[in-house]
C-alpha cells in the first residue's frame, strides 16, 4: 500500500463524509462511506463519531480481504458491506451508505422503485432493488446487498437505508442524492395514480449514453 495514496484518500473521505452529513442524507452519527486505496486496501469512516469533529486521521485504513485495520479508531460496523461492494465492483472506487428519509420509507416498506426518472436510470442503471433482509453489520447483509446491486449503482437495504457506488466519491455521493430524489418522486406520484415506467430499451439506451457519451471527455 502506498502511504501517500492512503493519506490522500483519508483526506478526501473525511471531506466527503462532512459533505454527506450537511446534505441531510444522514442524521447523527449514522451512515458511512468508503473509498478504494488499491486492490487490497480501502479507507472507511470510523464508527459512531460526530461528523463535524472528524479529522482525516480518523478515517480507518482496512484490508478488504481479511478486515485487518490500522490505527486506534474502530471502523464503521458496515465494513463487510463496503469491502464486498468494492471487491465485487472493480469499476467502482467508492461506496456511500445513507439513511435518507424517502429512501428509508421505501426500504422500510420493502418496495423496489421502478425505472421512472431519466437521471435515475442514467446514473443508477435502472430500477432500484431491495436487498433481502439481514441484520446490520453482518457478512450476510454484505452479500445480500451486493446481490441487489448487480448491474446497478444503488440499492435499498430493508428497514435500514440505501447504498450507492461510484467511480469516485463525488459520483457515489451524487448517486445517493439521485436515489433519494427518485424515492421522493415515486412516493409523490402515488397520490396521482402512480408513476409511468420507462421502457426497458430506453433505460438501457439512456444509461449507456450517460456512462459512455455524456459530458466532456
Amino acid at each position: 500500500m502506498d502511504e501517500q495514496s492512503a493519506r490522500t484518500m483519508q483526506t478526501l473521505l473525511c471531506e466527503m463524509a462532512k459533505k454527506m452529513y450537511h446534505s441531510g442524507l444522514v442524521a447523527g452519527t449514522w451512515g458511512n462511506l468508503s473509498a478504494r486505496i488499491d486492490a487490497d486496501y480501502m479507507v472507511v469512516t470510523p464508527s459512531g463519531m460526530n461528523y463535524d469533529t472528524l479529522d482525516p486521521k480518523d478515517m480507518v485504513i482496512m484490508n478488504m480481504h481479511d478486515y485487518a485495520y490500522l490505527g486506534s479508531r474502530k471502523p464503521s460496523i458496515e465494513y463487510f458491506m463496503h469491502a464486498e461492494l468494492l471487491l465485487k465492483n472493480p469499476g467502482a472506487n467508492a461506496v456511500v451508505h445513507t439513511h435518507s428519509t424517502y429512501a428509508l420509507m421505501m426500504a422500510s416498506a420493502r418496495k423496489p422503485i421502478p425505472p421512472i426518472c431519466d437521471d435515475q436510470v442514467q446514473i443508477l442503471g435502472g430500477d432500484i432493488r431491495v436487498a433481502e433482509y439481514s441484520m446490520p453489520g453482518t457478512i450476510e447483509m454484505a452479500k445480500t446487498v451486493a446481490e441487489a446491486m448487480r448491474g446497478r449503482a444503488g440499492a435499498l437495504i430493508p428497514n435500514h437505508g440505501a447504498v450507492t457506488i461510484g467511480e469516485t466519491l463525488e459520483k457515489a455521493l451524487l448517486a445517493s442524492v439521485i436515489l433519494e430524489k427518485t424515492a421522493q418522486v415515486y412516493i409523490g406520484t402515488l397520490s396521482l395514480g402512480g408513476a409511468v415506467q420507462l421502457d426497458h430499451k430506453d433505460v438501457e439506451s439512456m444509461h449507456d449514453f450517460f456512462m459512455n457519451k455524456y459530458g466532456q471527455r
